[in-house]
């Protein structure tokens, strides 16, 4: 059987989706804590041999959040995500150059 015959479907999973949201920016849904979240991810970086993601919460439990803020997840505290359509703007609160991401980071927005 030739492979060219069968396209590959897309990667699944977590980090697939997480990267992708990041190049599109497109935000993402979730579980955290046992609430859904709408997230917009900014980074996906490398912190204590675990994955984690620096993103905007846009929704908490269907409310936007009393202060904005660039909040750290570990990729794997995030319940059940996907990507949606909606789309996000770089936040202002984004500073590619903080400690936590310098020399960490597989992959970011870019202005």
């Amino acid at each position: 059987m030739d492979m060219a015959d069968h396209p590959q479907a897309a990667p699944a999973g977590p980090t697939p989706t997480i990267l992708e949201a990041i190049v599109t920016r497109r935000c993402v849904t979730a579980s955290y804590n046992r609430q859904p979240v709408v997230l917009a991810p900014h980074v996906l970086f490398n912190k204590h041999d675990a994955l984690h993601v620096g993103a905007v919460t846009v929704e908490r439990g269907g409310q936007p959040p009393r202060e904005p803020k660039l909040g750290v997840f570990k990729l794997d505290g995030l319940g059940e995500i996907a990507i949606t359509d909606r789309p996000f703007s770089i936040s202002e609160l984004w500073q590619p150059d903080d400690e936590r991401f310098v020399g960490k980071a597989l992959l970011a927005v870019e202005n």
